[in-house]
């Protein structure tokens, strides 16, 4: 495979025909230039003031940035963008027999935004180790076609190999967990800013090596079926006004709701 699928003009059904049989897949120009502009805007400033990561995998020369909807209202187009969206239910709402006394009934889980980040790779930095981020929920693989989580990250930069482009291993979502990745494996994400990257939490990808003079930004988030544990904890990262502020679509997805 010479590159990742790019999608420039996509149906629901073909970002979920790539997801299955690929494990990730490129969206063009899946931001509107006011949306691009606004992250812009609202996190660069605020990414210049943190500091970098601790350990090789949190990467010495990456600067991080959580509880975005804390930061910028952006963040709601990549939310609810049905070509995201919608294939994350198609993941993540996989319905599950179960008996109930004399009943066989057929439950599903909601799907929640379980964690955000805006994350810059500056010169320098190198490779992250490749990985699988529904390790958080110690899932177990094969997945049998069941995520517990669907991820997007956003290029607020252009994306290149030189530059830190994530790295995905097509297909190692199908793997076992017996499978161990291989960096030879991996291809790096190319796409302009603006473009979106979208994953299954099964899938195999890495930050890739920054070797040029530029940095690499991009704003992302993972939607996660309802009954999984949150990674952010939404209910103090942000307050109870400005959840309040946000459509009834948003505040349910943050998880601010009942029954």
């Amino acid at each position: 495979m010479t590159g990742l699928t790019m999608l420039s003009s996509a149906t629901v059904g073909d970002v979920i025909a790539v997801l299955e049989h690929d494990g990730g897949v490129i969206i063009e120009d899946f931001l509107s230039p006011q949306t691009l502009d606004g992250l812009r805007r609202d996190l660069l400033p605020l990414l210049e003031k943190q500091s970098t990561g601790r350990d090789g995998f949190a990467g010495y020369k990456t600067r991080r940035l959580s509880a975005l909807f804390a930061h910028t209202r952006h963040c709601v187009e990549i939310a609810t963008h049905p070509l995201y969206l919608k294939p994350a239910e198609h993941f993540l709402c996989r319905p599950r027999e179960v008996w109930v006394g004399d009943e066989k009934l057929s439950l599903a889980a909601d799907v929640r935004i379980g964690v955000t980040q805006a994350i810059q790779l500056a010169p320098g930095q190198g490779a992250q180790p490749l990985h699988r981020d529904d390790t958080v929920f110690l899932w177990r693989h094969p997945t049998g076609g069941r995520e517990g989580r669907v991820q997007i990250l956003c290029a607020v930069s252009d994306f290149t190999a030189e530059n830190g482009g994530t790295l995905v291993i097509p297909g190692s979502h199908l793997w076992d967990d017996e499978r161990q990745p291989r960096m030879s494996e991996a291809i790096p994400t190319v796409m302009k800013a603006g473009s979106a990257l979208i994953f299954l939490g099964s899938t195999f990808h890495a930050g890739g090596a920054n070797t040029t003079d530029e940095y690499r930004t991009a704003a992302g988030l993972a939607l996660d079926a309802a009954n999984m544990r949150q990674e952010e904890n939404m209910y103090l990262s942000l307050s109870t006004e400005l959840v309040e502020s946000y459509p009834e679509q948003i505040q349910r997805l943050l998880g601010w709701s009942a029954g």
